[in-house]
């Protein structure tokens, strides 16, 4: 039996478009599942457990952005990756889906050849934190990278894909400070496709979950952001 690159989710209402996608995915070597409405989508998603959904946004029963929530909200799916599909194109709607752990975002009508690499794109990122130098701490923050887990003073944080990459890629070098298309590199992956101002989106995100520790994330103006050098505090 061959072994797949990975199972699938596909969550979109417009039938037609799902067999085109359950199609492609297929012969590219994934195994999929279909659901065509948002509870069914839930559903499937808390019981088979697939590696990364395909969700669209307008969708009957629960809408897109609601699945999106859902899923970072149970402990069961919360690591999920997720890639929307939506026919709306304005930006605002971009940082809205990135808000609620989007973590990449294509708009219809799309061609399935770039999809294709987006996803591609999403599952490489997911498996290159398995490498070297897993576990890394500073001011009592803790990532570690081998289990996708973060500690603060020993208490489990609960993040979205993004916002664990993120937060990774500023632990590791205090004091460095990163420019918006720098995090989307080192924390998204260069592959993504992403604004950079969907980073604000992130780094908000990420200090309400640190409470008072969200002061170790520093806004550069201008530039970026930085983890704050403990060497600075002496």
């Amino acid at each position: 039996m061959l072994m797949t690159k990975g199972q699938i989710l596909i969550v979109e209402d417009d039938r037609s478009l799902a067999e085109v996608l359950d199609y492609n995915l297929r012969r590219d070597g994934y195994e999929t599942l279909v659901a065509n409405d948002g509870q069914e989508g839930l559903r499937q998603a808390r019981v088979k457990g697939p590696d990364l959904v395909l969700l669209d946004l307008m969708l009957p029963l629960v809408d897109g952005l609601e699945v999106c929530r859902r899923l970072r909200a149970d402990p069961v799916t919360r690591n999920m990756l997720v890639l929307m599909l939506t026919a709306k194109t304005e930006e605002t709607d971009e940082v809205v889906g990135f808000s609620v752990g989007t973590d990449d975002y294509v708009a219809k009508p799309f061609s399935v050849k770039v999809l294709l690499e987006r996803i591609r794109a999403l599952l490489r990122r997911r498996e290159g934190h398995a490498s070297d130098d897993d576990v890394v701490v500073s001011q009592g923050v803790l990532v570690d990278r081998e289990r996708h887990r973060v500690t603060i003073e020993e208490q489990p944080l609960d993040l979205t894909p993004s916002e664990f990459g993120l937060l990774e890629a500023l632990v590791r070098q205090p004091g460095r400070v990163f420019s918006r298309s720098e995090l989307i590199d080192a924390a998204l992956g260069g592959d993504s496709l992403v604004l950079e101002r969907t980073i604000d989106v992130h780094i908000r995100s990420l200090r309400k979950k640190m409470g008072p520790h969200a002061v170790l994330v520093e806004t550069v103006r201008g530039i970026g952001y930085r983890f704050r050098d403990p060497a600075s505090m002496n």
